[in-house]
């Protein structure tokens, strides 16, 4: 592959995995399973190591988000990182051979079950718990203490006295199946819409503002794993057994194993037994011991090296598809579903699948009445994975993709390359308004307090505002005049409008929506061109000249600008005080000096954080690289730098520079 077809390859591959997860992490409904994102995601780390890319801001570095406005937000003492998946023993090989390369020596692991809910950080002070918080983005996530103060299992006052006077002890909140399924089966006698699985169900009940209803759901909770100061005990499985006394609900079926054998022994017994859980599960994490040797391996950008996650093969099932029907996204992809005959998987009942698109229906060869093959690929997300054709009667009717959009009856599109059928009808189509007024006032976007899918659906359909210029002219007569709206939440809402004027140039790009301008790109862009205006000026070929902005990307964003429904939009935005250009604080900063240099940050430093030096970097026209390469121009070292990045630069010849040394470049 050319670099420039990699290149682009890379940027849409980015764009599609952060459009996954906003839709699982922040509106809660996935379209992919969670192999198929791994899958994507492997790609794309594959071809960034390739070809020598390292996007700070790249679904690779990234670890989702479940954020919601409606609690405070509390940033994590200690970053809550996602684990690496694997899907088979081969993976898991890999995975001990590199523990052992780096570490020098044998280890013990500790195999326990990958539960299936919500992550919390639960933090305890003097025996007392004091804080509950959710994983959010990693760095920062919602406090539900008053919500996890309900949950039975969780103890309010630890037990004994030999406990650390502050630590944190990490865990997943989850709903039992029998919880799950008496509460779909009250929904149902209602007439109300059933929940879709116990994981969603227990992360939106942690999100509650009524602690009764929450305490009702009868949650539960699983601890596995203890973050503090002075622990004289050095291994992990060790101090989980000491947690148990203290009163901490830790998981029975924990194993401490010797070498591999017994490892994959634990995988093989779990692999079957797991459907005699009362709880979903979907794996087995793999953590080395020893704590001191986990400090010794550390971290990547996203996780940690001394601890993976074995993922199970999906649970699979027949039954009767009903009907396809198709659903239209914020960028107008038209996603086919299909609607089945009730059946029970991995604890849930599934009635709808994902079909992705018209490739995978005319791979199938689908016909309405088929038995299908369904599967919840990674526990989660159920999808069709084969027809048994010896069932099929033959007047079923086979599935076609349809020719048009089944909201606006626009005829669609589908692009060279592109596996999605498309409606052109973006500022005419409803559910695409709505997904792009949804996308702007979302937290990585404008970041507008008091309004989310509810509301805009509320807006849309009272026909207060029909696009994202008519938000800013919402009055407060017309917010308290809605139903359920109260004076607090209009004022709220018209305050968080105010506030997002402020909002950096950057991420007002980001907001507009424009096919292919993720969060990275648009900052290259501002970085680049400074104004809208210069922006909107450029030609295909100059924007194509500008790093990392591929020929796809270039050709959206001409095409967005060449609309004049998008330039009326765009004055009536600018009228109401939102930033469209780069901040001359920013501007001043901003030098060459070190453009051209890929730099290795790694070790801890006195004078400045890793992120502060990053961003230095970035103002100074460098590139801020994750890993060693021929390509690396310097290692920036602090102290305590790994052992297999020294090896490496010393065999690569890079040179490396001091704090001080830096500083002095920038001088």
């Amino acid at each position: 592959m050319k670099r420039e077809e990699a290149l682009e390859k890379i940027k849409a591959l980015q764009s599609e995995l952060e459009e996954h997860n906003y839709n699982y992490y922040v509106l809660a409904q996935p379209v992919i399973s969670d192999f198929d994102f791994d899958m994507k995601l492997k790609e794309l780390e594959k071809l960034e190591k390739e070809f020598g890319i390292n996007d700070p801001n790249s679904p690779t570095h990234r670890v989702g988000s479940d954020i919601s406005s409606d609690f405070e937000q509390v940033e994590h003492k200690y970053m809550m990182l996602s684990l690496s998946n694997a899907y088979s023993e081969d993976e898991i090989r890999d995975f001990d051979t590199r523990v052992k390369k780096i570490i020098g020596t044998e280890c013990e692991y500790v195999c326990e079950l990958k539960y299936d809910g919500s992550s919390i950080s639960l933090t305890y002070e003097n025996g007392e718990l004091t804080r509950a918080v959710t994983r959010g983005d990693g760095v920062k996530g919602d406090d539900v203490t008053a919500n996890v103060r309900t949950i039975r299992s969780i103890p309010l006052k630890l037990r004994g006295n030999d406990y650390p006077e502050n630590f944190e002890i990490r865990g997943e909140i989850l709903m039992p199946f029998e919880v799950f399924n008496n509460l779909n089966a009250e929904l149902e006698a209602k007439g109300e819409p059933l929940l879709a699985n116990p994981r969603n169900t227990a992360a939106g009940t942690l999100k509650m503002k009524n602690s009764s209803i929450v305490a009702s759901r009868k949650l539960d909770a699983y601890l596995y794993y203890i973050l503090g100061e002075n622990f004289s005990i050095d291994g992990h499985y060790q101090t989980l057994e000491k947690a148990r006394e203290w009163g901490f609900k830790i998981s029975d079926d924990s194993q401490l194993c010797k070498n591999l054998d017994e490892v994959f022994e634990f995988i093989h017994n779990w692999d079957t037994e797991r459907f005699n859980l009362p709880v979903a599960t979907d794996g087995v994490v793999i953590k080395v011991n020893s704590k001191k040797l986990q400090e010794n391996l550390g971290f990547t950008a996203k996780s940690p090296r001394w601890a993976i996650a074995y993922k199970f093969k999906a649970e699979s099932a027949s039954t009767i598809l009903n009907s396809v029907s198709y659903q239209v996204g914020r960028t107008g992809a038209v996603t086919p579903v299909a609607n089945l005959e009730p059946v029970a998987i991995a604890g849930t009942i599934v009635k709808r699948a994902s079909l992705h698109n018209a490739d995978i229906i005319n791979n199938l060869d689908l016909h309405v009445g088929d038995t299908v093959f369904v599967e919840k690929g990674g526990e989660i997300i159920p999808k069709i994975t084969g027809v048994d054709a010896t069932q099929r009667h033959p007047m079923f009717e086979r599935v076609e993709f349809i020719k048009n959009c089944p909201e606006c009856g626009t005829e669609l599109i589908r692009n060279e390359g592109e596996a999605a059928h498309y409606c052109p009808n973006e500022d005419g189509c409803p559910p695409q308004i709505k997904g792009k007024m949804e996308h702007f006032v979302s937290r990585k976007a404008m970041d507008i307090d008091g309004i989310g899918q509810e509301t805009i659906d509320l807006f849309y359909n009272q026909n207060l505002a029909k696009n994202i210029s008519e938000l800013y002219e919402l009055t407060k007569e017309q917010l308290e005049s809605q139903e359920r709206m109260a004076e607090k939440s209009a004022q709220r809402i018209l305050d968080g409008l105010e506030a997002s004027k402020q909002v950096p140039f950057e991420r007002v790009l980001f907001a507009l929506g424009i096919r292919f301008v993720g969060e990275t790109v648009a900052k290259t862009l501002v970085k680049k061109l400074h104004t809208i205006e210069n922006i909107q000026n450029q030609t295909v070929e100059q924007l194509t000249e500008i790093d990392e902005v591929g020929s796809r990307i270039a050709e959206s964003v001409v095409d967005w600008f060449s609309k004049a429904e998008h330039l009326e939009l765009l004055e009536k935005l600018k009228k109401q005080g939102l930033q469209f250009a780069i901040s001359e604080d920013k501007l001043a900063g901003q030098t060459d000096k070190l453009a051209g240099l890929n730099i290795v940050i790694s070790g801890t430093f006195e004078k400045h954080s890793r992120d502060q030096l990053k961003e230095m970097i970035e103002k100074n026209g460098g590139k801020n690289v994750g890993s060693i390469s021929k390509k690396t121009s310097y290692l920036l070292a602090g102290d305590n730098i790994g052992p297999s990045k020294l090896e490496k630069v010393t065999k690569l010849g890079i040179p490396m520079i001091s704090e001080d040394d830096f500083l002095k470049m920038l001088e």
